[in-house]
């Protein structure tokens, strides 16, 4: 089948998972099965193996692909299929979650999610929530968009406000290409795209983007099996924050902590990788074992 998402940092996810054959495998994020291909090829176990994703798109593509094996694949977000395993009991050998936006999600213009690309203002992964960027931009009141501006795309305080009050006094705003030329027009030169940003803040605020991360994290051990062993990558500072200090807090009781930090520091794309695929350039990699 066409390879639709080129997965980031492939090799140092294997080399810190080390899958091996039989182990159960946790895709939270599969995606279009960039990742999960390869470490399925390697344990061979689908049977006791799990890939979930929110996005109706990529469940859709992973239920073709796998169609012969007997893989179970979910639609679902993973903070609710994390607390669905914890209820269950059910642990795995081996845990990822890559908390990027795909490829297909970023290149079709019907998504939303580009500021490259005229669709609708939408940047939902899960279609069938309510909450969408049309109604944020255009709905929102100018306090609450300053402070998804600072909060999750990390502008400055007197930037954030006064481009909140600009898209207030302008609004509607129907494109993401009409949003993002307006932001490109009340903005000093940049190298960065002035939309990008505004655009991740919207899209975190969309999708609860680090609240479930933020709900995640602390349920993982209950569903990693001793030994076992959790990757997580990353693409802005914020994610990986919550990330680190995650990781850092379980890892501080010694014999009694919970888990071992693999990598103490991120693990990031090298220069081959940064050539074939740009977008891994914020990519940042960590891990930890199941004591």
């Amino acid at each position: 089948m066409e390879e639709l998402h080129i997965p980031v940092l492939l090799s140092e996810v294997l080399h810190v998972l080390n899958p091996k054959v039989g182990e159960s495998y946790l895709d939270l994020t599969a995606g279009y099965g960039g990742h999960a291909s390869e470490i399925l090829g390697l344990t061979r176990n689908y049977k006791d193996s799990v890939l979930v994703d929110r996005d109706s798109f990529a469940v859709k593509f992973l239920k073709e692909k796998y169609k012969s094996e007997s893989l179970e694949i979910v639609n679902d977000d993973f903070y609710n299929s994390v607390l669905k395993f914890v209820e269950s009991g059910k642990t795995f050998d081996i845990i990822l979650a890559d908390f990027g936006v795909s490829s297909p999600q970023l290149d079709r213009s019907e998504r939303g999610f580009s500021f490259t690309k005229n669709g609708p203002l939408d940047m939902r992964m899960d279609r069938t929530q309510e909450l969408t960027a049309d109604y944020v931009v255009n709905r929102y009141p100018e306090w609450k968009l300053a402070e998804i501006f600072v909060k999750y795309g990390e502008e400055g305080q007197g930037n954030a406000k006064r481009l909140a009050r600009e898209i207030v006094h302008a609004r509607p705003f129907r494109t993401t290409l009409e949003l993002a030329d307006f932001i490109k027009s009340k903005s000093k030169y940049s190298k960065m795209h002035p939309a990008t940003r505004i655009f991740q803040a919207i899209r975190i605020e969309v999708n609860d983007e680090l609240g479930l991360i933020e709900r995640t994290l602390p349920l993982l051990p209950k569903i990693l099996s001793p030994g076992g062993r959790v990757a997580i990558i990353t693409f802005h500072s914020l994610e990986d924050r919550l990330v680190k200090n995650y990781f850092r807090e379980v890892s501080e009781h010694g014999e009694e902590s919970e888990l071992e930090i693999i990598n103490k520091a991120p693990i990031t794309a090298g220069k081959n990788e940064l050539v074939i695929n740009p977008r891994s350039r914020s990519a940042k990699l960590r891990a930890a074992k199941r004591r």
